[in-house]
This record gives C-alpha cells, sequence and structure tokens, in this order.
C-alpha cells in the first residue's frame, strides 16, 4: 500500500499549477481516505517566530487545537524533541491533548527544511496501537519531499 501511496504523493506533490497549501491538502486528503487507520491527518508549522505551532492543511474532523505551543501535547514535544513520536495508546500518555474522545493513538514526525523543525505532519488514529515501522519510514519520505517542496518555494520569493 504505501509503494502505490509513494507515487500518488509525489504526483500531488509536483502540481505545479496547485498552491503549496493546496498540494499539502490533497496529501492529507489522499493519505486520509486511502490508509485505513488513519482517521485524522494534519500538518503544523512553526507560527513565525512564536514558540508554537499553527495548523495547517488537514483532513478529517474540524479541530479546537489550532495553535499549540512548544512543549504541549504530542504535536508540542515533537516541536521540542526533534524526534518522531509514535503513541500506542493516546491515554497512557500524561501530556496528550484530546482532540478527540474516538482517538486511540497517534503519530507525530517532524518536518525539517535545511535542517530546522519547521512544522510536522500529524496522523490520529481511532484504532489502538496501529502504527508500524512501515507507517513512520513512509512519514518520513512524505516529509522529505514536503521538505524539497518547501525549499523551492523559499527560492522562489
Amino acid at each position: 500500500m504505501f509503494e502505490s501511496l509513494r507515487h500518488k504523493t509525489l504526483s500531488l506533490l509536483s502540481a505545479n499549477e496547485l498552491s503549496v497549501d493546496e498540494r499539502l491538502q490533497k496529501v492529507c486528503t489522499l493519505l486520509r481516505e486511502t490508509v485505513p487507520h488513519y482517521d485524522w491527518v494534519g500538518f503544523y508549522f512553526k507560527n513565525g517566530d512564536k514558540e508554537e505551532l499553527k495548523l495547517g492543511p488537514y483532513a478529517g474532523a474540524p479541530t479546537d487545537h489550532t495553535i499549540i505551543p512548544f512543549g504541549k501535547g504530542i504535536c508540542g514535544q515533537v516541536a521540542v524533541s526533534n524526534q518522531n513520536f509514535v503513541v500506542p495508546d493516546v491515554k497512557a500518555q500524561d501530556n496528550y491533548i484530546a482532540c478527540s474522545i474516538t482517538v486511540k493513538a497517534e503519530i507525530v514526525v517532524p518536518l525539517f527544511v535545511n535542517g530546522e523543525n519547521i512544522g510536522q505532519i500529524d496522523i490520529d488514529s481511532n484504532t489502538p496501537d496501529p502504527f508500524t515501522q512501515e507507517d513512520e519510514r513512509f512519514l518520513e519520505f512524505v516529509n522529505a519531499e514536503v521538505s524539497k517542496l518547501l525549499k523551492d518555494k523559499e527560492k522562489a520569493l
């Protein structure tokens, strides 16, 4: 499944007629609709010079968590640690910010541009402990490709 998703993701990200946000939105929708255990897929980005994340494109139920301070919740911890964070059971996490009572697990993978953590992809799942190393590697691939897109955007400015 992830191999065909790699090709589809590359195709969406290379759609130059769309804005970067539109391309990221399409990737979120593709992942949510294709991977059975991806119930909410979104990107968070560093909010300017502030020590907080701001919600970017996403697919899934609306969330009140549009701004997340660094260090708070799983996303905020990844903004500080620069490490992938796989949570098999969100109830077992002290610093978890609940987006929905149906969420059972979460995976967050940081997004680096020129070595700087500028954001992350965040996946919520309503399935207990669904994430494997294959999910991690795939999401690292997605972020590496998004990073290339954002670097190209920077060069164009």
